[in-house]
């Protein structure tokens, strides 16, 4: 993990300390059940212990950390209570999104809708996962602005964090582009078609992708699960 260096007036060393966590927990650098120090973090960073537990404070609120009085804090582990409690909450978020952008949806919402699907396609037909990811996250985007409901993409975000390590440990991004890429192709379609039952059905099968990988995981990977309370 490399040191901070210097920063803009509006990011602060929590900021930096939060992004470089998130990256590790997210891309499973870190794993379920690993432990980390708040003393090696803050020598690592060449800062003071609180904005380590800032930034400690704001992982544990998107589950990703557990943090524990007098004893080491860790890598949350993976709850399937959690998980099922933000896939449903992200459902029902969804849903009212889709069907909103679907009645209202304008000559400019397709337009932008149009050239996001273009934009995937290049980054697929190039390869490039990186781009691909940003361009997926501007399209959840984009249907929240469509259904004039921006405030509702923070809430999408926020629930789809919790499980994004998930997917790490399913198929690679790469090998999964083509079947997003055309879950979006539906969704937008019934957009601009205006038809919302359709929308809906393909964003709730998009969202379903991952019902298996949990599945496979939570039998092939315990140990990365916690024992949810019976």
């Amino acid at each position: 993990m490399e040191q901070a260096t210097a920063r803009s007036d509006r990011r602060t060393n929590v900021d930096d300390i939060f992004d470089d966590l998130y990256e590790q927990i997210a891309t499973l650098q870190l794993r379920p059940g690993d432990k980390i120090s708040e003393a090696e973090i803050a020598a690592q960073f060449g800062v003071s212990r609180q904005p380590v537990r800032d930034a400690f404070s704001r992982l544990a609120n998107l589950d990703l950390l557990l943090i524990r009085p007098q004893r080491a804090t860790e890598v949350r582990r993976f709850s399937m209570r959690e998980i099922e409690k933000s896939r449903f909450v992200r459902a029902a978020v969804e849903k009212e999104v889709l069907r909103r952008a679907a009645q209202l949806c304008d000559a400019s919402g397709a337009e932008q809708l149009d050239a996001a699907i273009t934009q995937q396609e290049a980054a697929l037909a190039a390869r490039d996962v990186d781009r691909f990811g940003q361009l997926d996250y501007d399209f959840h985007k984009i249907l929240c602005t469509i259904a004039q409901a921006d405030y509702a993409f923070d809430v999408i975000m926020e629930e789809k964090a919790k499980v994004d390590r998930l997917c790490m440990l399913g198929l690679a991004k790469e090998q999964r582009m083509p079947d997003l890429i055309a879950d979006h192709k539906a969704i937008a379609q019934g957009v601009k078609s205006h038809d919302a039952d359709s929308t809906i059905a393909h964003g709730m099968a998009h969202l379903s992708r991952l019902d298996e990988t949990i599945k496979r995981i939570s039998v092939t990977n315990t140990n990365y699960f916690e024992r949810d309370p019976t």
